[in-house]
């Protein structure tokens, strides 16, 4: 998923005290795999020194030509195709086999607005004993994902980071985020994180690096570390991750800091 680009609203010009008329836009967006094809439409409001608005969203849902869904998304009222606020990311919306099974599903992205949060994803796969599609929701928090095939066997895997860690430590700018990626299987998402070791600890060294660059600047580094060492503790290495911090962090907060950072990494599942 491509990075959110800036939208720029056309002014509308009034004379006197007349009242600009609101113009509503009907957008369509098809996508197809095979023989499974979906389309999104929805209705967009430009109003004058207003973001805008979408209303009447559909999602229809063909197999073989045959509509086996069509109804609106699972999505919140305010919330906005991705599609939406960046037309070239056509990764927001597609049709795609995600798990291997020669069984497309459909993916559509969301975001919720706001300077940095949130985006989401709902995924439409086909439950052959119903007949029908059920939804499914991924949320992403800052971050977004990839997808990436990183086998070569047609399972999909989605490629993003813990947004968890966002602020938990430090302002949005100066915050990290450990590796996380992620399977569909069985219409729900599935933590793969730990089967790809070599990936976790490029990642950890990158951290490490970042952490080189920034800190003879002055920087909060309390973020850079954290992801760091959530990285170490997913390649059973934990021990050393900590003998690292207590080496480099000597700030005046460094025992609230390690308290607090222990703490964390226990209630989102990284270990003791």
């Amino acid at each position: 998923m491509m990075t959110i680009r800036a939208i720029v609203l056309a002014g509308i010009g009034v004379f006197g005290m007349a009242v600009a008329s609101v113009r509503a836009e009907t957008v369509t967006k098809t996508v197809q795999q095979g023989n499974v094809k979906a389309e999104l439409s929805y209705e967009r409001d430009r109003k004058p020194d207003e973001f805008p608005q979408v209303q009447n969203l559909r999602l229809k849902i063909q197999r073989s030509n045959q509509t086996v869904f069509d109804k609106a998304p699972g999505s919140e009222e305010y919330d906005r195709p991705l599609l939406d606020w960046n037309a070239e990311d056509q990764d927001s919306f597609l049709v795609r086999d995600l798990n291997g099974d020669q069984e497309p599903e459909v993916i559509l992205d969301f975001f919720t607005g706001g300077a940095h949060c949130c985006t989401y994803s709902l995924i439409y796969h086909y439950d052959a004993k119903q007949q029908q599609y059920v939804e499914s929701r991924a949320f992403w928090g800052n971050l977004g994902y990839q997808l990436q095939d990183l086998e070569g066997d047609g399972k999909v895997e989605f490629m993003s980071a813990n947004d968890s860690f966002a602020y938990a430590f430090t302002s949005y700018a100066a915050s990290a985020f450990p590796i996380q990626i992620w399977r569909f299987e069985n219409g729900k998402m599935i933590d793969v994180t730990r089967t790809y070791p070599k990936l976790i600890h490029s990642h950890a060294y990158r951290l490490w690096q970042a952490y080189q660059e920034v800190k003879g600047n002055d920087a909060d580094v309390r973020g850079i570390l954290a992801a760091y060492l959530a990285d170490k503790y997913l390649l059973g290495q934990q021990e050393d991750g900590w003998k690292r911090l207590r080496q480099v962090y000597q700030e005046s907060d460094r025992e609230e800091y390690f308290v607090n950072l222990r703490k964390f990494l226990k209630e989102s599942g990284y270990g003791d």
